[in-house]
């Protein structure tokens, strides 16, 4: 098997993702590979987009290795887990050593990791590579963030430069985020985020229908104008879009013909679960995770309609138009702690893991072509790029800037809508995270007293070295613990 084929690099699994992806490769240049489970949707792509470029179909795991030309690069485009694992299970033993495997799927980064390790015994490498962008970004350019060896991402980068997005400085958004899982860990944080920042502009636009009082399309005109500064962002710019919808078969505002029970595939799950594991606080992304949960539990729900609570009562004219200029900030304030959060996962695993992850790096990646697409992101980049070290967001000092001054603001959302009824449990936390690092003093304190007085966990103390316990049952004296 040393012959070498004439495709570039080759991809399997070629539902709408998968087939984006080779279209857009075939579209930059290379000659692609081709080959899925079932044939006749390799035909299929031949059939509607073979003009795109240079496709090489196969039928066969044989006929797919051998069109590819030395080292091979095999991306695989198919659901995560178990369907994963089967499809390099057919694959491996028809590679040779210094071949790469790309899993492009959404896999957990720990699946990835066990990859690696189990392939690298063949002198095969894996690439498990995170993609952001949708349908869209597959075909038109996506973010790119691949985890693996050096060698690997030396013949695979260059490639996945031409397809990535790229940023309005040109640069295309892709990084090696660094080795085996690390690319997967940072597109599940990228979803952990992007969770965190759906429930905030949705908390938003709940506030300016409820409080101020304003109906869809207004909202939707009042999230163009946020486009047009600081929030410019994708996810701002596509609910203007969803906010202007009229449904046609109703003629009511599309939202308003949605059920409220918003759904999730699970990386934001992953990314709370791991930040517990990892002792991390993300509580921005954990509420966001769990509002969608809620929101899903229409029984709850139904049963709890009429407990006892105030109804808003929806401002009008000047007022409303202040409070809309109040939610913008508590809006932008929000957000950077969410980012805040979620980049402090990437360190704190990047430490764990030893995959020595390079902050600026990846924020500079998210400049483009992924859902979470900020014009802020140059910021951050910036930030992180002068200030490898930094220790958080909220230390730039810009951006702590930004925090002052829409304290009043932040605060008065937050109090308005615990007021009126309306749940903000995104700007809520965002407030309270904010709130807990600069106090001087918390009350876990507190907490750690009643650990010792229940279970004997002991405590340390302020002025001295060591850990204690006091003995609570008897003369509650103080001993040294250990």
């Amino acid at each position: 098997m040393s012959d070498s084929g004439t495709a570039r690099i080759g991809v399997t699994g070629l539902a709408v993702m998968g087939s984006n992806l080779a279209r857009n490769f075939a579209r930059n240049g290379y000659t692609v590979a081709v080959h899925n489970r079932t044939a006749a949707r390799t035909q299929a792509l031949i059939e509607e987009f073979g003009d795109e470029g240079t496709f090489v179909p196969a039928t066969t795991p044989e006929e797919f290795v051998a069109a590819l030309e030395r080292p091979r690069r095999l991306m695989i485009m198919v659901k995560a887990g178990g369907p994963t694992d089967a499809v390099i299970e057919e694959f491996a033993p028809l590679l040779e050593p210094g071949d790469i495997v790309i899993d492009g799927g959404n896999a957990h980064f720990e699946d990835t990791r066990r990859r690696e390790r189990e392939l690298r015994k063949r002198g095969i490498h894996f690439v498990g590579a995170g993609i952001s962008g949708g349908e869209e970004g597959a075909l038109h350019g996506p973010s790119i963030m691949p985890g693996g060896s050096d060698e690997a991402y030396t013949a695979l980068g260059p490639m996945l430069a031409d397809i990535a997005a790229k940023a309005h400085d040109g640069a295309p958004t892709v990084a090696h985020i660094g080795p085996d899982g690390a690319g997967h860990y940072v597109k599940m944080v990228h979803n952990g985020i992007e969770y965190a920042d759906m429930q905030l502009i949705a908390e938003a636009y709940q506030l300016l229908r409820s409080v101020a009082g304003y109906p869809p399309a207004r909202i939707a005109e009042t999230f163009r104008a946020w486009n047009e500064g600081r929030l410019d962002s994708y996810l701002i710019e596509i609910t203007a879009d969803v906010l202007a919808h009229t449904d046609a078969a109703t003629g009511k505002p599309f939202v308003d013909i949605v059920a409220d029970r918003a759904e999730q595939k699970g990386t934001g799950r992953w990314t709370v679960q791991i930040a517990l594991d990892l002792g991390v606080p993300v509580p921005g992304i954990a509420e966001a995770v769990f509002a969608r949960s809620l929101s899903g539990h229409t029984g709850l729900r139904d049963a709890s309609r009429e407990l006892p609570g105030p109804v808003s009562e929806p401002l009008e004219g000047a007022a409303a138009e202040r409070f809309a200029a109040r939610v913008e900030q508590a809006l932008y304030a929000s957000k950077i702690v969410s980012y805040t959060q979620g980049f402090d996962q990437i360190r704190a695993g990047s430490e764990t893991y030893g995959w020595d992850i390079d902050l600026g790096a990846v924020a500079s990646v998210w400049r483009a072509g992924c859902i979470i697409r900020a014009v802020f992101l140059d910021r951050i980049t910036e930030a992180y790029t002068a200030r490898p070290e930094l220790p958080s967001l909220l230390s730039d000092t810009g951006f702590a800037q930004e925090i002052g001054a829409a304290q009043e603001d932040w605060r008065e959302v937050v109090a308005t809508a615990a007021r009126q009824g309306v749940p903000t449990p995104g700007f809520s936390a965002a407030l309270a995270y904010y709130d807990a690092l600069r106090a001087p003093r918390l009350p876990a304190a507190l907490t750690q007293g009643q650990r010792d007085f229940f279970g004997a966990h002991t405590y340390r103390r302020t002025d001295r070295e060591g850990s204690f316990h006091t003995l609570w049952g008897g003369d509650r004296s103080e001993i040294p613990a250990g």
